[in-house]
């Protein structure tokens, strides 16, 4: 879709075909065959696919993506709704305006003005700039929006500056920092006052500059991602955020007192992903008042059950032969069948060794392969 198809798009006869093009129904060619009947071929294939990208946002953004616009790698990268609003609360309480310089189709624009913020954004690319003004409109937002290099100004008016650096290279999803667009060099920069910056959650610890703290961010169990807070914005050095049903918790290095490593207790606690990036599975740990199985491995056992939105836990109901002959016998006396495999720290594919296991039952259960004290260990466990 070009800037000239787009701006087409938000007249009067662009909504009526992006309208009829969400109310079709028959095959994607006769659909664009009775479009076409009243718009050219690159007006209909914009609106279809506004319809196809609407109805994958959804998931990710809610009712606003129903009524926002997308290019495919906009919505890509666009952060889940859920994460953006934590962090527009973030940047509210350490201010009233934020300056997104990387903007690019406007999701992030969208949470800040939802948190009272002044809103501005800039983005090299006069598309995603039409677009993010378009959002902001279309919810009802407000924001201005223009098209602008976000190295180059001067963004000391804003009380925060917002930047979620483009981690692709020409052959894809790049891993080294100085490929970011805007580069490494300019996020450092950057973080010498007070900032946000959108990073990979698998950021090594030892690249994050002194004083700035780093935070790792989970939604329903899953990391979506990490960022990196300056300034008056930065409150400690590593934090993990989980966002559930239950709304929002949050663990930092201030909680974590440190923990030994000791037998398999009653109860083990698999941390949630953003717990481990953060480094601080032994806060876990002080937490249930328990002890790390392994000083590698990332699980924690305890002699009590507790709740954390922290961890996963499980009742260890047995510990069971780690050799795999001895293992597929044991399994089959107890007459289990179906069997979910979990394992932390050892070389095992879970979907072959279960083939090679031949279940045989009409029991499910959950086993846990990982190390305790260095030496292999099956657990047969139960979540509660």
């Amino acid at each position: 879709m070009d800037l000239e198809t787009f701006r087409w798009l938000l007249t009067d006869e662009g909504q009526g075909l992006l309208a009829a093009a969400a109310s079709a129904e028959g095959s994607e060619l006769q659909v664009q065959a009775r479009l076409r009947e009243t718009a050219t071929a690159e007006q209909v294939a914009a609106a279809m696919t506004q319809v196809e990208l609407r109805s994958r946002a959804v998931d990710k953004l809610g009712a606003d993506g129903s009524r926002m616009y997308f290019t495919r790698d906009g919505l890509e990268q666009a952060t889940r709704a859920s994460v953006a609003a934590h962090r527009a609360a973030r940047i509210a309480a350490g201010g009233t305006s934020v300056i997104d310089l990387t903007c690019g189709i406007g999701g992030d624009l969208v949470a800040f003005a939802r948190a009272g913020l002044t809103t501005a954004g800039v983005d090299l690319d006069p598309l995603r700039v039409e677009i993010a003004r378009a959002n902001l409109a279309a919810l009802d937002l407000g924001g201005a929006v223009s098209v602008a290099d976000g190295t180059g100004l001067d963004v000391s008016p804003f009380a925060t500056a917002y930047a979620d650096p483009a981690r692709r290279g020409p052959r894809g999803r790049t891993f080294r920092v100085d490929d970011w667009a805007p580069p490494w060099s300019f996020v450092e920069t950057l973080l010498t006052r007070a900032s946000c910056v959108k990073v990979a959650p698998g950021i090594p610890h030892d690249l994050v500059p002194a004083g700035v703290e780093a935070e790792w961010v989970s939604d329903s169990g899953e990391v979506k991602e990490a960022a990196l807070w300056s300034g008056r914005l930065s409150t400690t050095a590593r934090r993990a955020t989980v966002i559930g049903r239950g709304g929002l918790a949050t663990l930092t290095d201030e909680d974590d007192p440190g923990a030994d490593v000791g037998p398999v207790a009653e109860f083990l606690y698999e941390p949630d992903g953003a717990v481990i990036r953060a480094g601080l599975v032994t806060a876990v740990a002080a937490g249930v008042g328990g002890h790390l199985v392994d000083r590698k491995i990332a699980y924690v056992t305890a002699p009590g059950s507790f709740r954390t939105p922290f961890a996963r836990g499980y009742r260890v109901l047995e510990r069971l032969p780690y050799r795999e002959k001895q293992l597929k016998a044991a399994l089959r006396v107890r007459g289990i069948g179906s069997l979910t495999i979990k394992k932390r720290g050892v070389d095992v594919s879970p979907d072959e060794l279960r083939t090679r296991l031949t279940l045989r039952g009409d029991r499910t259960a959950t086993i846990v392969l990982t190390r305790a004290a260095g030496e292999g260990v099956a657990l047969l466990v139960e979540p509660f």
